[in-house]
């Protein structure tokens, strides 16, 4: 009687081991395909924000030259209005 306790006790709980161990498994693939897609969401954002906030160097090297060129121009406008003036 106890032997046949056992041939059925073993082989149960160790189906109720894999059982277990499958459905941790399944919740753990589950959680981690939750938590990259809200890490790919948080990266958008940041990187929005950035591009948002940030110029990019180039932009800010445009934007000199730009200024540098505004400048000149008034210097030009300046000097020619003195000669003309005078």
């Amino acid at each position: 009687m106890e032997n046949n306790v056992f041939q059925i006790l073993i082989p149960a709980s160790g189906l109720v081991s894999g059982l277990i161990g499958a459905y941790v498994g399944l919740q753990n693939r589950a959680l981690l395909a939750e938590v990259r897609k809200e890490l790919a969401e948080l990266e958008n954002r940041i990187i929005t924000r950035i591009n948002g906030t940030y110029v990019r160097a180039s932009e800010c090297r445009l934007r000199e030259d730009l200024v540098h060129e505004r400048f000149n121009a008034l210097v030009e406008a300046v000097k020619n209005r003195d000669a003309a003036g005078e």
